[in-house]
Order: structure tokens, then sequence, then C-alpha cells
């Protein structure tokens, strides 16, 4: 018993756990009126996975290599005002426009971070305020439309009336990126360089070009997001999409990814992110005040940092052996009081 509540625990398999328990913990909610197990329900919930998803992906690939990528809001603004603006006619264009931007972007801060030798606190703080100031030059502060409708209204098109094609393609980005991870050097370098950036150098790997590469792939992830995201909506607003910057950063945490690095993967964002979009699409769907999302998703975070604390593991040991300590002094003397009778 003690040995499978170890492993549902393990942080390869927590964020499925923490899924899968926040699916039963709802249903038991909803005492089974339907709203929350409903086709709708999985809709809302893979909509908001593709709106959150590619943001907490990027985010997420800067953490593995012990590094925090802010900039990913503004890149999704940015990413999303481009595309509208120059894929009226030819959307294939305006995305690959948008998620360009989004690959120079991460360069630039990449390339800046390494040279200098700067914490991506810094210098992504100073990238976000950069791309929301060019946001604002470029829409002059107002929502853009988008005069395609046909891509908005394809981009939201029900598949199996499970799935959009925009999440559909959320989750393709996320099957590449575990693909990557999985089974090429690249995930096992990215691994290896937030697990320890000095010794992976004197191992050989070029730790500055991998660095750069992670932030290249954080930019276009979130870009792409705010590409999909502007063109289903139809629009593109400077300021709508300020927000995503802590889900991201708490689905991240939440799928696994150590905040020091050198631990975490695709599928267990991809699990992060649904736990929060099924939070708030559930809890919505049941009645729930919108606060508590909050305070469920606080208190999830505070439990797993007390579970990733460094020492947790030592306490408790230390607990255990005094506790058995106490026990067989106790048996000691109470068999030698028997004894004496």
């Amino acid at each position: 018993m003690k040995q499978s509540a170890l492993l549902l625990l393990a942080p390869a398999v927590r964020p499925f756990t923490i899924m899968i328990g926040t699916i039963v913990a709802l249903g038991l909610i909803d005492r089974g009126s339907g709203y929350f197990f409903s086709v709708g329900t999985i809709f809302s919930v893979m909509q908001l996975f593709a709106t959150l998803g590619l943001v907490a992906l990027g985010l997420g690939l800067s953490m593995l290599v012990r590094e925090f990528d802010l900039s990913v809001a503004g890149m999704m603004s940015l990413g999303g005002c481009i595309a509208v603006l120059t894929g009226g006619t030819s959307p294939w264009l305006g995305a690959c426009l948008g998620v360009g931007a989004g690959v120079i972007s991460g360069l630039l801060q990449g390339l800046i971070m390494t040279r200098l030798g700067l914490s991506s606190v810094g210098v992504t703080l100073g990238g976000l305020l950069t791309l929301q100031g060019l946001t604002y030059v470029l829409t002059g502060n107002q929502t853009i439309s988008y005069p395609n409708m046909a891509v908005a209204l394809g981009l939201n098109a029900p598949i199996a009336h499970l799935l959009s094609v925009r999440s559909a393609a959320a989750l393709a980005v996320f099957a590449v990126a575990t693909l990557v991870m999985t089974f090429t050097h690249v995930g096992r370098d990215i691994i290896a360089t937030g697990s320890d950036r000095r010794a992976s150098r004197i191992a050989g790997l070029n730790t500055d070009r991998i660095m750069i590469g992670v932030f290249a792939a954080s930019g276009a992830a979130s870009a792409l997001a705010g590409v999909l995201l502007s063109y289903s909506l139809g629009a593109a607003s400077p300021a709508g999409l300020s927000d995503v910057l802590a889900p991201a950063a708490a689905a991240a945490i939440v799928g696994g990814v150590s905040v020091v690095g050198g631990r975490g993967n695709a599928p267990g964002i991809a699990a992060g992110v649904l736990t929060l979009c099924i939070l708030r699409s559930g809890l919505s769907a049941i009645g729930v005040p919108p606060f508590v999302h909050d305070l469920v998703t606080g208190g999830i975070l505070l439990v797993i940092a007390v579970l990733d604390a460094p020492d947790l593991a030592r306490h408790i040991t230390a607990w255990r052996f005094a506790r058995a300590e106490r026990r067989a002094h106790t048996y000691s003397r109470e068999s030698r009081d028997a004894a004496a009778t």
C-alpha cells in the first residue's frame, strides 16, 4: 500500500495522479447531475487547453534548463496581432510571420543571456515589456478584427464533438515535443543542461546553443498559441492575453516541471494544463464561484511545493526512525515490568 502511494506521488506520475484525482473529486461534487460529465464540458476543457497549453509548454521548456521565460505572455499577444494584420488573404503567411517573430524574439533573448551571462528573469522581463509595447504600436492600442471568418469558423469546427481543430493542433505540437524530448539527443541535452550546466559543459555539451534553442522554441510555441487563438476569435487585442503567464507557470509546475531545472516532460506539462482546465471548466459547469478555482490551484501548488522540498524525505525518515525507537523502548520497558511481576 505504501509503495503504491509512493509510486502515485513520484514526480513522473504525480501530474496524472492529480489530474485523475481532480476528475474524481469534481465527479463526486457533481453527484451525477450531468453538468460535469458532458460533451460540452469536455469541449470547453480542450478549448482552454489550446489557449494555455502551448504557452505552458514554452515556459516549461525554459524551466527545464533552470531559467524562466517571462516574455511568453507578450509573445502570445504579439504573435496573434502579427498574424491578424498580415494573414487576411493568406492565413498561412500570417501564421508563419507570427511564429517567426516568436523564434526571432527567443533567439535574441537567448543570445543576450548567453553572451553577456545575464539572468533570464531580467532579460525576459525586459522582453515582455518590449513585446507588449510593440503590440500596442502595431495595433494602435485598439482591437483589430480578422476579416477571414472562414478560418475562424474552421479552427473552431468540432471534431467528434470533443475537440476543435485548434485544440487538435495544440495536441499535435505536444506529441512532437514528446517525441523530440524522448527519442532524440536534444531532449537528453536539455535535461542535462538543467540538471548541472557546469558538468554538461565539461562533458562537451554546447549549453549556450541549447539555451538559445530552448528560448527560440519557447517563443515559437507562445506565438503559435496567440496565432491560433486570434484566428479563432476573429480578432486580436494588445491587452487581451496579458493574464496568461501565471496560469502557464502553475500548469508547468503541476505538470511536474521542477523550478530548479532538470526534471519534467511534455506529457506531464499537458497533464498539468488539463488539470487546470478541468478545474476551471468543471467548477463553472457545476456552479461553483470562480474564485474557488484560484483557491484550489493555490492549494495544489502548495502541496507540490511541500512534496518537492529537498529536506522532506530526510525529515520523514528521521521521524519514522524516532517513532520506531520509541515503540521499541516502550515494548522493552513493558517486557521488563511483566518479567518483574
